[in-house]
């Protein structure tokens, strides 16, 4: 009796481990079928936002492992997921639907962020569970986007990111990832922290944080950067100013990217770093068009045309390019550059409005990830990309 009940435990738990392993695998690929039939940007757009509305108070958890099998034992160990990277991802979330609201009235979806808000936030504008990391800059960035928000009620949380990144600040003066990599100063920060840096400067009156920003993005650029291409290093070592990881991984030339022109995007025309900026946002923007593949994405090595395309790289790009087409210089040319990377970004989306095939979390300098999934982050961004472009394309027939 006791062998036999031991056999059906066994047996139990056996099925208990395919299961985990097996669904997600039989439920992507049922997703996947018909994936990219839409005809039109504005039945995408709709797709898009459906999906981010409901995915901004049940954002899905992002893997840390690129680990399929025996999955259970990842959730057990508390190896699956991290609070730091959900940051990110609700953060792109928020700025997407942002810029929707920004043209279109929807009382739902502000409704939405209100719950959300409200459960990230206490009653009094402090971060209802306090970060440890810089990550949550770019949420708290998020804040300053939002038009229909009172951004005074959230001081309190605005204050303590300042402070957490300062806490960052090391010896050379820029701020690194973590306090236990002080040495090192990765590329991912640039997107983090340097929007909200520039906006808590001129919402709140600190030339110190602009200064930080700037400082930040023009140590990378003079540090982390392949000298004639300026697409930048996953890491430089601050010690020996020595490049580190891969030269030219997408998501990094991504975060660099959106870290420099959401910065310039937010600094007012008349300070004087504005053309600064404008000057590395046309850099970055050159060397991203030089890079795109033919059916206007951008691989996870943008480098190597053999290397798989990855959607959060080609979303982030999108970006750059949209706004850098108000340079005249490059105007025409990243309008149209941006215009394939939209076309690509509705051809890898499922019918539930789900956008494929973003790489996953990086797992170290130098260590990428095999996984190509759904990202909520590139979600917001290409909600982000397609009103944004909307506006852009409204606006040339006005002045046609």
């Amino acid at each position: 009796m006791i062998r036999e009940t031991a056999i059906i435990v066994i047996v139990f738990v056996l099925l208990l481990v395919v299961t985990f392993d097996l669904y997600p695998i039989i439920k992507r690929w049922v997703l996947r079928i018909h994936i990219g039939r839409y005809q039109d940007q504005q039945s995408w757009n709709k797709s898009i936002i459906n999906k981010a509305t409901v995915w901004i108070n049940h954002t899905p958890k992002i893997k840390v492992t690129d680990n399929s099998r025996l999955v259970v034992i990842d959730i057990l160990k508390g190896n699956y997921t991290k609070s730091a990277i959900q940051h990110w991802q609700e953060a792109s979330l928020l700025l997407g639907l942002a810029e929707y609201i920004k043209s279109q009235e929807d009382s739902k979806i502000k409704d939405k962020i209100t719950i959300y808000l409200n459960s990230k936030f206490t009653s009094d504008g402090q971060w209802a569970q306090k970060p440890e990391h810089i990550d949550c800059a770019i949420l708290a960035y998020s804040i300053f986007k939002l038009p229909f928000i009172e951004v005074e009620k959230y001081k309190p949380a605005l204050d303590y990111t300042w402070e957490l990144i300062k806490q960052h600040i090391g010896n050379d003066g820029t701020v690194g990832y973590r306090k236990s990599m002080m040495n090192y100063r990765y590329v991912d920060t640039i997107g983090f922290i340097c929007p909200f840096l520039i906006n808590y400067g001129v919402y709140f009156n600190s030339e110190e944080s602009i200064e930080l920003a700037i400082k930040q993005i023009k140590e990378y650029e003079q540090n982390g950067m392949l000298n004639g291409f300026h697409i930048p290093s996953h890491v430089y070592k601050v010690e020996k100013k020595l490049p580190l990881g891969l030269i030219g991984w997408g998501r990094g030339l991504g975060w660099f990217a959106i870290g420099v022109v959401d910065s310039w995007l937010d600094l007012p025309i008349s300070h004087k770093y504005k053309s600064t900026l404008e000057e590395s946002v046309k850099k970055v923007a050159i060397a991203a068009m030089n890079f795109q593949q033919e059916n206007g994405s951008w691989n996870w090595t943008i480098t190597r045309n053999e290397a798989r395309a990855d959607s959060s790289t080609t979303a982030m790009l999108a970006w750059l390019l949209i706004n850098a087409s108000e340079i005249n210089e490059i105007g025409e040319r990243s309008y149209r550059s941006s215009e394939k990377a939209i076309q690509y970004l509705m051809s890898v989306t499922r019918r539930d409005g789900a956008v494929e095939f973003s790489q996953g979390d990086t797992k170290d300098i130098g260590v990428y990830s095999n996984s190509y999934e759904v990202l909520p982050f590139t979600q917001g961004f290409c909600i982000r990309n397609i009103n944004s472009y909307n506006r852009l394309l409204n606006k040339l027939k006005l002045t046609s």
